[in-house]
């Protein structure tokens, strides 16, 4: 499992826990105590899953989580809430709020895990999943690493994560801005031609039979192109 997690809980002894626990259990754990540092960890690594606590300070899980959903570089991350506030209109308003799960405290860290688990399969099967085959490469999602014919590839993290979405949605034609929101996930920071430069530096670092892999289509963006 290399899925990415932002936890943002306010109570120390609980942030702790889940960090220990979720990273235990194979996560990456970003880590938050209100929803101003929350939107400052997205802005500088884009997560896979939001574990949302409700009662946070200044700004309520809820707002915060409404926020996310208003927003189109966030709407699509997933959100588990965890709290003590148990009741059946808690949940409720939890999820209408946009959450795609909810958990009341006391919670077992197993449980949890499993649902984060079940949460991802729905929304970004491919971080379970494991090893993408795609245009001859391999791309292992757990270890960072492209594999092609002459062995693996030099990669930075930025041009990583462009392929690894590239793979998991060959043919099919992205602008610039949704690359941005899928890749990114703060395209109202970054400008659109950052895009053509990362571009440029995952080209170079394929090997040139693969090259032709990422293609520009005139006067709209770019696509992994498999297809003979």
């Amino acid at each position: 499992m290399s899925a990415t997690l932002l936890v943002v809980e306010d109570e120390p002894a609980i942030r702790e826990l889940l960090d220990i626990s979720l990273t235990a259990a194979g996560f990456r754990v970003l880590l938050a105590s209100n929803a101003e540092q929350a939107h400052q960890q997205i802005r500088q690594q884009r997560p896979d899953l939001i574990v949302l606590d409700w009662m946070l300070p200044m700004v309520s899980g809820i707002m915060f989580a409404n926020e996310l959903q208003r927003h189109p570089g966030t709407s699509d991350i997933p959100v588990i809430m965890l709290t003590a506030r148990g009741t059946e209109h808690d949940k409720i308003q939890g999820l209408e709020a946009g959450a795609d799960d909810y958990v009341t405290k006391p919670f077992s860290p197993r449980e949890l895990s499993a649902r984060i688990r079940a949460v991802l399969r729905r929304r970004a099967p491919a971080l379970i999943d494991g090893f993408i085959h795609a245009g001859g490469l391999s791309l292992d999602p757990d270890a960072h690493t492209v594999t092609g014919p002459s062995g693996d590839l030099a990669l930075g993290p930025t041009e990583f994560r462009l392929l690894h979405f590239f793979m998991k949605n060959p043919n099919r034609v992205y602008t610039r801005a949704q690359l941005l929101d899928h890749v990114w996930g703060n395209a109202y920071l970054i400008e659109e031609r950052t895009v053509d430069v990362h571009i440029r530096r995952l080209r170079q670092s394929l090997q040139p039979d693969h090259r032709h892999l990422i293609q520009t289509v005139r006067g709209t963006g770019y696509r992994f192109h498999t297809r003979s």
